[in-house]
């Protein structure tokens, strides 16, 4: 099984605002809390081991500690992971670092970059951009996701892709409410400071640099694997429960179809944070960073950038 990064990847390496363009699009996100037809829920029983651990890292010096937490952005409600180590990590930071800082003004923000980095220029379609073999594919997605089949056409493909990726997941019983960062969030002391390595303005320019013929290619893997996405996310999902991240990294690996869209989604941004934490460390505290698990598995990881770094990272859990 061949699904493209971003797809049932989405969750565990795919940008956070993939998650907050859902969250920001109003009529969309209704959408997705209706069951599409014949939905396979995803219940916490289902999912979690005896005993879920999800894998956290560590980076330290004499006065600096950063610890390494790979996230789901989504999961099904009533997974029980925060705990032990995990707890204790976060419980003893100064600060909390998220690949985006989401607050009340962030979905405000999103629809106003969409506006204006995601709308096809006047007179085209996103449907015009499509030829006659894969248009009916696109309308087919559309229909099983019970969306109206127009509902994308003013939209450039990145756009439609991160919809269609969501859609299928928040359907079937995944929620950003259950999502690691938001329990995170919640579990933070009041005095935490919180901060970002990236911004919701970044990303989305990320995604619209995108060349046409990558974003369309892109968006139609994303067509063809919407039934696909949520049993493949399962599975990742049981193997981010119970720390393996080895395996999380096999599954991962085997959906990487599109090198240079990883590239730039994925081992790009590695090394930028690993600079991020180079620089970090020369001032004291305690740190806790929390981005999609997927990239703190396989090769060209954080770690791996981290490393080459000469900075070598400790698996805490």
């Amino acid at each position: 099984m061949n699904i493209p990064i971003c797809k049932a990847r989405l969750l565990l390496a795919a940008p956070f605002s993939c998650l907050a363009l859902l969250l920001a699009s109003p009529g969309i996100a209704q959408e997705a809390n209706a069951p599409a037809p014949a939905a396979e829920i995803a219940t916490a029983e289902e999912t979690t081991p005896a005993e879920a651990a999800p894998a956290l890292w560590k980076v330290a010096d004499d006065d600096t500690t950063i610890y390494l937490f790979g996230t789901v952005h989504a999961l099904p409600p009533g997974l029980d992971w925060y705990h032990g180590p995990i707890a204790a990590a976060l419980g003893s930071s100064d600060e909390f670092v998220t690949e985006i800082l989401m607050n009340d003004q962030t979905a405000a923000e999103m629809q106003q970059l969409v506006m204006s980095k995601g709308i096809l220029a006047e007179g085209q379609s996103l449907r015009g951009l499509l030829d006659d073999e894969q248009r009916p594919r696109f309308e087919e997605a559309m229909s099983k996701l019970s969306l109206p089949i127009a509902a994308f056409d003013r939209f450039e493909p990145w756009y439609a892709s991160m919809m269609l990726s969501m859609l299928p997941l928040m359907q079937q019983g995944y929620s950003p409410d259950a999502g690691a960062e938001f329990v995170l969030g919640e579990a933070l002391p009041a005095e935490t400071t919180r901060s970002e390595l990236e911004s919701v303005e970044w990303q989305i320019a990320m995604f619209d640099a995108l060349p046409v013929d990558m974003q369309l290619s892109y968006m139609m893997e994303t067509v063809d694997a919407v039934d696909e996405i949520k049993p493949m996310l399962d599975k990742m999902v049981a193997e981010w429960l119970e720390g393996d991240a080895d395996a999380l990294a096999v599954l991962m690996n085997e959906s990487m179809t599109d090198a240079d869209l990883a590239e730039i989604l994925l081992y790009s941004r590695n090394r930028n944070w690993a600079e991020w934490i180079d620089t970090r460390m020369d001032a004291p505290g305690t740190i806790f960073i929390a981005v999609g698990a997927g990239h703190l598995a396989g090769k060209q990881s954080v770690q791996d950038a981290l490393e080459e770094r000469g900075i070598e990272t400790t698996r805490v859990q």
